[in-house]
Parts: C-alpha cells; sequence; structure tokens
C-alpha cells in the first residue's frame, strides 16, 4: 500500500513538473515577436512541395497565392518539379556541392538563424578589417578539429569566396617578392584550375602577368625563379591528385579547397606559408560566397587585407554571420552520428564506386588513379572519394572527349580548359542526386554501346566556373 501510495505521489509531481516546464516554455514564446513571423514565413516555404527535386525558395519568384514556386533540378519540370525531361542531358560540368544538400535538411533546425533589420547595419564589426571575431576563431577550431592545416601563429583573413582572394595573394605577394622592374611570373601546373588565369589576366598589370605552366619554367635557374608566384592545388582540381610545388624558390600559394575528409585522405596537417580555403566545398553552401586564406607573414597579411579594403571593404556581415552558424554545427558533431565528413564522405565515395564500375566494364574510357590513403582525421586508412572524374578517351579516333560526351547528352568540362590534351574531360561528381543519377544512367548506354534516340535539348553553357 506505501508503495502504491509513492508511485501516486511521483506519478504528480512528475505531471506538476512538465506543467510548470511547459507553460514556462509556452510564455517565453508567447513574448516572441518577429521571430515567430520570421519563422512561420520560412517554415511556409519549406513546406512547398516539389516533389524531391527542387526546392521553394524565401526570394524565388512569386508564383500561385502569393507564395514563391518551386526551382527544379536539373532536367526536372512542371510546378512541383516532378516531370523528368527525357531530352535534357546530364550536367556534368559546374562544381556546384549541392551533394550536401540532403545533409543541411536534416540539420534545418540547428543550422537555421533569424536575422533581425537591425542586424550589423554598420560597415564595421568585432575585428580589425571588418571580419567576425568569433568566426575566425572557430575556422581555426575547425581545422584544429579536422587536422588539416595549421592555423596557429598565423593569421587570417576573409574574402568572398576564395575566387576573391586568388587575386588578392597574387597582387600581394607580386609586391612582396619582386626584386626588378619586371612584373611577377604567375604559372602552375597542368592540369591546373582555370580560374588562376582567368583572373591573373583580367587584372595584369605591371606587378604580375601570366606565364604559362611550370614545366616550361623547370630549368630556370633557382635565382630567376625568385620573381615567380606558383598555384598549386591539393587536392587537384581537376584529378583530385595531392600535389606539391615544383618550382624552388618560387612563392607558392596553396589552394586547399578540397582538403577536408569529404574528398581526400588527410595523411596530415598543411601548413605552409599561404592556404586557400572555401567554405562553399566544405559546407555546401557555394551562394555564401565566404572563404579565407591562412597567412605566416605578416606584411604579405597587410597587403591583402589592404586590397581587400579597397575592393570590398569586406565580406559581408550578414555572411559571416551565416557562415559562423555552419561552422559552429560542424564542429559540435565532429566524430559524432550527424558528422558531415562523415555524410559527405559516404556520399562521394558512392558515386565514385558506382562511375568506377562503369567505366571498367569497356576499355574506351579510363579515370585517374586514386589509391586508398590512411586518413588522420578517420584513423583508418580510406577509399578515393574526388569531386571530380578526369575522364581519357582511349580510342586514337575519340580525340575530343568533351564532344563525345556531348553526343551521348553528357555536359563535362574539357580538358583544354585545363590546358590539358582534348582527350580528357572533367565530370563533377559533387552536384544534386538527380545529376549523377542521370550521369551514370548515360554513361552506362555510352560504355556499352546502346544508341540513345531522340536529340538533346542541350542547356546554355553555364558561367559557373567552379
Amino acid at each position: 500500500m506505501n508503495l502504491q501510495l509513492l508511485l501516486l505521489l511521483s506519478s504528480l509531481f512528475l505531471n506538476l513538473f512538465l506543467l510548470s516546464y511547459l507553460s514556462i516554455i509556452f510564455c517565453h514564446y508567447s513574448q516572441l515577436r518577429w521571430t515567430s513571423a520570421a519563422a512561420a514565413e520560412a517554415e511556409a516555404i519549406a513546406a512547398i512541395d516539389c516533389s524531391g527535386h527542387g526546392h521553394a525558395f524565401l526570394d524565388g519568384v512569386t508564383a500561385g497565392q502569393g507564395l514563391p514556386g518551386c526551382e527544379c533540378n536539373t532536367c526536372y519540370g512542371g510546378s512541383d518539379c516532378s516531370l523528368l525531361m527525357p531530352e535534357c542531358p546530364a550536367d556534368a560540368d559546374s562544381g556546384d556541392p549541392l551533394f550536401l544538400e540532403p545533409y543541411w535538411q536534416q540539420h534545418a533546425a540547428s543550422s537555421g538563424i533569424l536575422v533581425s533589420g537591425w542586424h550589423r547595419m554598420s560597415y564595421q564589426t568585432t575585428g580589425y578589417d571588418f571580419i567576425s571575431l568569433e568566426l575566425e576563431r572557430h575556422i581555426r577550431l575547425l581545422h584544429k578539429a579536422v587536422g588539416n592545416a595549421v592555423t596557429d601563429g598565423k593569421f587570417i583573413t576573409f574574402g568572398s569566396g576564395s575566387t576573391q582572394l586568388i587575386n588578392a595573394l597574387v597582387y600581394a605577394l607580386s609586391l612582396h617578392n619582386s626584386t626588378s622592374a619586371s612584373p611577377a611570373h604567375v604559372v602552375a601546373t597542368v592540369p591546373y584550375y582555370p580560374v588562376y588565369k582567368f583572373r591573373t589576366n583580367l587584372f595584369e598589370g605591371r606587378e604580375y602577368k601570366w606565364e604559362g605552366i611550370t614545366s616550361e619554367w623547370a630549368n630556370a635557374s633557382a635565382s630567376s625563379r625568385t620573381n615567380f608566384i606558383e598555384f598549386v592545388t591539393s587536392p587537384n582540381n581537376p584529378d583530385g591528385l595531392l600535389r606539391r610545388s615544383v618550382l624552388r624558390g618560387s612563392a607558392v600559394i596553396h589552394d586547399h579547397a578540397y582538403y577536408w575528409p569529404h574528398y581526400s585522405a588527410i595523411p596530415a596537417a598543411a601548413d605552409e606559408d599561404i592556404m586557400l580555403f572555401t567554405n562553399s566545398k566544405i559546407s555546401g553552401h557555394a551562394g555564401s560566397r565566404f572563404g579565407w586564406a591562412v597567412i605566416k607573414d605578416e606584411k604579405i597579411y597587410e597587403r591583402v587585407t589592404r586590397y581587400m579594403l579597397l575592393n570590398t571593404m569586406g565580406v559581408s556581415r550578414d555572411t559571416q554571420l551565416r557562415v559562423l552558424k555552419l561552422i559552429k554545427e560542424m564542429i559540435a558533431a565532429v566524430g559524432g552520428e550527424d558528422d558531415i565528413f562523415e555524410f559527405g564522405y559516404r556520399t562521394m565515395r558512392e558515386r565514385w564506386s558506382k562511375l568506377v564500375s562503369i567505366v571498367a566494364t569497356s576499355d574506351r574510357f579510363s579515370l585517374q588513379k586514386l589509391s586508398p590513403q590512411f586518413c588522420s582525421y578517420f584513423e583508418k586508412r580510406r577509399e578515393p572519394s574526388p569531386a571530380y572524374a578526369w575522364l581519357k578517351c582511349e580510342r586514337e579516333e575519340e580525340k575530343d572527349c568533351s564532344a563525345l560526351l556531348n553526343r551521348a547528352g553528357i555536359i563535362s568540362r574539357t580538358g583544354t580548359l585545363f590546358e590539358a590534351d582534348s582527350r580528357y574531360t572533367r565530370l563533377s561528381l559533387i552536384k544534386t542526386g538527380d545529376d549523377i543519377d542521370l550521369l551514370l544512367k548515360r554513361l552506362v548506354a555510352l560504355v556499352s554501346g546502346v544508341n540513345q534516340s531522340g536529340s538533346f535539348s542541350y542547356v546554355p553553357t553555364s558561367h559557373v566556373i567552379a
């Protein structure tokens, strides 16, 4: 009898506690004003059904009932994106990192932010040169948690994506290393990310100029290579290989956009004097346009920050807030069930494995050779999971691989853009699941020699150069 009375009293106490707690929560939320309306608007847009092949966005074009309409994935149409267009080509061109969309959909609550109309209206923020000190601190924490870069004792500066920082660094190094009146020579090793050449040529002046590929200068004397700026992309875009500097004595910009566990093993923390990173390839938020450079030399850092001051007066404060939230979420999940790097690796590994299996069924094509390697982040040997496939057409008569794929309904990026042979072409593996499914389907037909009926309705060439 005493036991029953004790259980009854315990139950009453627990119910009273829960009622009190719920009343506190209700009271708290009943006091919310602008956040309630903003949250309700965001929830309403997120609830719009796009059949799993697209999304509606807050800033989308208004459709029926005053709400934005669905924006469909490539090759899907209709008001709810349920219509697959059979004559649409598989687009494997741009490096749009939408493979991480499902991850952030699963973490919508913990990664979302609400921004008031008066948030950071000033030019200024908490740090020198328009940077958020809290974001800088969390960037350092992220590198330490992943173990892919040493930031201790180094400076960090922000840019609108790493793209903006490319020219800022070339500018800073050309002033720092020039020992003569001649401009600094900017070079890279084939195949290289073509934006290095495009941006250098666009802003070419008396301080620097594009001078082509490193192999043309490899035999030059060491003294004549002091006025060189060399881009080293590791892992490389497009072939995913880990790279090192070729020209001794040159100033080196190490682009580590893909040096994250999604795409590459992390044998050790990178510890170079100048390192470039971009949030687009870490979290997938390419549209937020945020990147950073880790710089050892204070004078180079000061020149870069002066360039950014005169160029844009820093990165959008709203972008910095969003990236801070994303990085906090990524750090909190490191090593856990919701680890973005584990999610990203599994996704990319599966895509690469399927592609390798398809290509292996024929001697018509080949892929870059990537081997398993020990990864300090996962603490084990991991299989390859590159961002891109560097596909080669092996038949003598098929000299333009990109054109061949185009005729089969696959849009790729020709090797000549990377200053490589036209027998090579790049396939992006980081786009949506819909893009990858269609790409693999078209490749199966091409490799097996099946003639695909109909003419493909090619979309205009993308201006995205990632």
